[in-house]
């Protein structure tokens, strides 16, 4: 896309840059040829893991910082004429186990990373990721922008609330800044040692591993999924277009499938392997959404955004890559 040679030479920063999605954006920025900062706490909860930018390691600035350190943010924020606000605490079943951790992580520090840019840079354009988990159950599908706001779990509300931190600086402060809500995005990078990211990714481990994958509840639960080299366009996208400012965007996929399907697609794929349907733990049963797929009409007609990567090439994309790298993202 010819638009994004605006990338080229230009300095950027990226929260959770050594995870999962942060990591595949930091590598096609240096194709671009941008100056790539990659602020990381690594923190072994979460999803950073060097690993992920093995290959571009010397042509980008890491530094290992947390988002909740507002000196280091008033720092990294400096200069920077892009920031992609990836870190954050994606586990939903931690948020309601240490709810403080989440509130810190997922709105308080997005305060302070706001304030340090109003304070040092104003002229910073910002994309936020932000999740379809603020909806909560649907009422409608697929799910659009203006459907009901009703978060199921700690997580959502507090990752509703750094988006609208976001949103606020840019109609107040006019400190440019967007929102995306993504749906389960996958690939190579992914964490797959437990489910603190996606469920996809114990699934991947498992069949790997030639154990069963665990499928909760009936199966019958539709999800979309998006593959992250789309979910990097779409960040790039709406990093340069001036329609974003001020707005939220769903992603999403014209392809939706029940859990027991998508189970048994992974195993076709990899030719081995059984899932099992077993009962929802409590847990997680609490916070359960049912089905849900996302309306993504939206970022396609103001922003040109569609995802391009079927979800069966996807899906072996991402098996290819744990076959052969195991070794980094294991226990």
């Amino acid at each position: 896309m010819k638009d994004f040679l605006k990338f080229s030479d230009a300095k950027v920063l990226i929260t959770g840059g050594l995870g999962f999605i942060g990591s595949s954006l930091a590598r096609r920025l240096v194709q671009l040829n941008a100056n790539v900062t990659l602020a990381d706490s690594l923190i072994p909860l979460y999803g950073g893991n060097l690993f992920n930018v093995h290959d571009i390691k010397d042509q980008v600035a890491v530094n290992i910082s947390d988002v909740r350190d507002p000196y280091a943010m008033a720092y990294l924020v400096q200069k920077q004429d892009y920031l992609f606000n990836l870190a954050g605490q994606t586990s939903h079943i931690d948020s309601m186990n240490d709810p403080q951790t989440d509130l810190n992580i997922n709105a308080s520090a997005q305060l302070s990373i706001l304030e340090a840019c109003r304070k040092n840079n104003p002229g910073i354009k910002i994309v936020f990721a932000s999740t379809r988990q603020i909806y909560g159950k649907p009422e409608y599908l697929p799910v659009d922008e203006k459907h009901p706001i009703r978060p199921v779990d700690v997580n959502g509300i507090n990752k509703l609330a750094g988006e609208w931190y976001h949103l606020l600086y840019n109609n107040v402060y006019k400190i440019r800044a967007c929102a995306l809500r993504l749906t389960n995005t996958y690939g190579p990078g992914m964490r797959v040692k437990d489910a603190r990211q996606t469920f996809l990714g114990i699934w991947v481990k498992n069949l790997i591993e030639g154990k069963p994958i665990k499928v909760f509840g009936d199966g019958l639960q539709l999800r979309d999924f998006n593959y992250v080299s789309d979910v990097v366009d779409a960040l790039l996208i709406a990093a340069i277009n001036p329609k974003a400012d001020g707005e939220v965007f769903n992603l999403g996929s014209t392809e939706y499938i029940n859990l027991k399907n998508l189970a048994a697609l992974l195993i076709e794929i990899f030719r081995n392997g059984i899932y099992e349907i077993v009962p929802f733990p409590s847990d997680l049963k609490a916070i359960d959404i049912g089905d849900y797929y996302s309306n993504y009409t939206k970022i396609n007609q103001s922003l040109g955004w569609s995802p391009c990567v079927s979800l069966k090439d996807g899906l072996k994309q991402t098996i290819e890559y744990y076959i052969q790298n195991r070794t980094y993202y294991w226990e």
